[in-house]
């Protein structure tokens, strides 16, 4: 089989909830992700995406379609330079994050766990060395 040309970029996840208004507390205040749609597009049916600062990929809940109260996801994973200062940012703004795992000495190999109040997984994983980071 060939390569494809196109590109394929992962821009959007649906997360499970219960409680959309929950949800956006969370991820905008205790996270820190930012709001960027919060839409009623027909009668009972709500979306809502949020987007973690520095990502081009935005989580989205939704209320109506089909999607309200479906098991939780995990190995949602973030990426920073600083785990220990992304702990005690989410420590800070009312996140239970478990403490800091390291699995060896190199770079990209400490992370930080938690969860949001439906249940999806989230890892956090430390890469200091990325060509994108801003200074």
């Amino acid at each position: 089989m060939s390569e494809t040309s196109l590109e394929w970029k992962l821009e959007v996840i649906v997360l499970p909830s219960r409680d959309i208004d929950r949800s956006i507390t969370f991820y905008r205040d205790q996270v820190g992700f930012v709001l960027d749609h919060d839409v009623s597009p027909a009668p009972g049916v709500r979306i809502v995406q949020l987007t973690p600062r520095g990502s081009s990929c935005s989580v989205v809940v939704l209320q109506g379609m089909g999607s309200d109260g479906s098991a939780p996801i995990s190995g949602l994973q973030l990426v920073v330079r600083d785990v220990e200062a992304a702990r005690s940012e989410l420590l800070e703004r009312g996140v239970d994050v478990a403490p800091v795992t390291r699995m060896g000495d190199g770079d990209a190999s400490a992370f930080i766990y938690f969860s949001d109040p439906d249940g999806n997984g989230w890892a956090v994983q430390e890469i200091r060395n990325r060509s994108d980071w801003l200074t």
